[in-house]
C-alpha cells in the first residue's frame, strides 16, 4: 500500500513519466521480495546491511554497476518519501556504498555518415518512407527524445515562426527552432500523412499513434545503413545532435535549453567528445605531437 501511495506521489506531485514509475516499481518490489525471503524484514524496516547484501548479490549475478546505481536511486527516493511521511527516522541508503561507474562517453554518429543517410541514400516515395526520413531528420535537427517525438501534436508546429513546442520530462514545455529546410520537409510529410482522428504528427500506416518499439526499429534500421555503432537508437541521434552542435561552436547553455536539461552538468558530458576530437586533430596536425 505504501509503495502505491509513493508511486502516486511521484506521478501527481513530481510528474514522473509512466516509464520511470514502472522502473521504480520493479526495483522496489524486487528488493521487497529479497528482504522478506532472506531476512524476513519488509522493505520499510530493512537496514543498510541488507541493502548492501542485495547489491553484492546482484553484482555476483552479473548486473552492471550502472544498473545497481539505478536501483539505488529508486530505493533512496522511496526512503526519502517515508522520511517525509515520518514513517522512517533515517534513510539507510546514506550508509550504502555503491560500485564505481566506468566513465562512458555518449556514442554519436559522424556528421558525414548522417549527411550521407539524409541526403544521399534514398527513402521510399511512400507514406512510410517520407515519415521515416522525417523522423531521422527531426531527431538529428532538434535533439528531442523518443517519447517527445511520439507525443508531438500538429498544433505544436508554428510554421510562421519556424518553431516547435515540445513537452518534455515532468510536462515541462520548451520551444525549439526549426530550419526552413525541415519546415518544408514537415509540410511535405503532412501531404502523405494517413488521415487520422488523432492530432499526433507521426502515426502508423493504420493511422494509430506511434509506439516506442516502432520508433526504435525505424532509427535502428536506417542508422545500420551508415554506421557500425553497437547502439543505433533515437538517443544516439540526440547525442549526435549535441556533439555536432558543440563541435561547430554552439554555446553549452543553448544546447542545454534545446535538449531540455535541468542542470548544465547533464549537458557537459558532451564536451568530453569535443575534447577528444580536439586531441585527435592535434595529434594528426602538430609536427611534434
Amino acid at each position: 500500500m505504501l509503495v502505491e501511495e509513493f508511486l502516486q506521489y511521484l506521478l501527481k506531485e513530481k510528474r514522473y513519466s509512466k516509464h520511470t514509475l514502472s522502473g521504480y516499481r520493479g526495483d522496489i518490489e524486487e528488493f521487497q521480495i529479497y528482504s522478506l525471503r532472506y531476512f524476513e524484514e519488509p522493505i520499510e524496516k530493512a537496514n543498510h546491511k541488507i541493502i548492501r547484501t542485495w547489491f553484492a548479490q546482484l553484482l555476483e549475478d552479473g548486473l552492471k554497476p550502472r544498473t545497481i546505481h539505478r536501483k539505488a536511486s529508486s530505493l533512496k527516493t522511496y526512503y526519502k518519501y517515508l522520511l517525509q511521511k515520518e514513517l522512517l527516522e533515517f534513510n539507510p541508503m546514506l550508509l550504502v556504498p555503491l560500485p564505481k561507474l566506468d566513465k562512458q562517453l555518449p556514442k554519436f554518429v559522424e556528421e558525414s555518415d548522417l549527411r550521407k543517410l539524409l541526403d544521399t541514400i534514398p527513402f521510399e516515395d511512400s507514406f512510410e518512407g517520407v515519415r521515416d526520413h522525417l523522423i531521422i531528420e527531426l531527431f538529428y535537427q532538434t535533439g528531442i527524445r523518443s517519447s517527445e517525438l511520439i507525443n508531438l501534436k500538429i498544433e505544436d508546429l508554428d510554421f510562421s515562426l519556424n518553431q516547435l513546442k515540445v513537452c518534455g520530462k515532468r510536462n515541462k514545455e520548451r520551444i525549439i527552432p526549426l530550419t526552413n529546410q525541415i519546415v518544408e520537409t514537415i509540410k511535405n510529410y503532412l501531404t502523405y500523412r494517413v488521415k487520422s482522428n488523432d492530432s499526433n504528427i507521426f502515426v502508423t500506416s493504420k493511422a494509430k499513434k506511434l509506439y516506442p518499439k516502432l520508433v526504435y526499429n525505424i532509427v535502428n534500421k536506417n542508422l545500420s545503413k551508415v554506421t557500425t555503432l553497437s547502439q543505433k537508437s533515437p538517443h544516439v541521434l540526440r547525442h549526435s545532435f549535441a556533439t555536432h552542435m558543440l563541435n561547430n561552436g554552439a554555446e553549452l547553455n543553448s544546447i542545454k535549453e534545446i535538449l531540455g536539461h535541468v542542470n548544465l552538468s547533464a549537458t557537459q558530458v558532451y564536451t568530453h567528445n569535443t575534447i577528444e576530437k580536439i586531441k585527435l586533430i592535434y595529434k594528426q596536425a602538430h609536427p611534434r605531437a
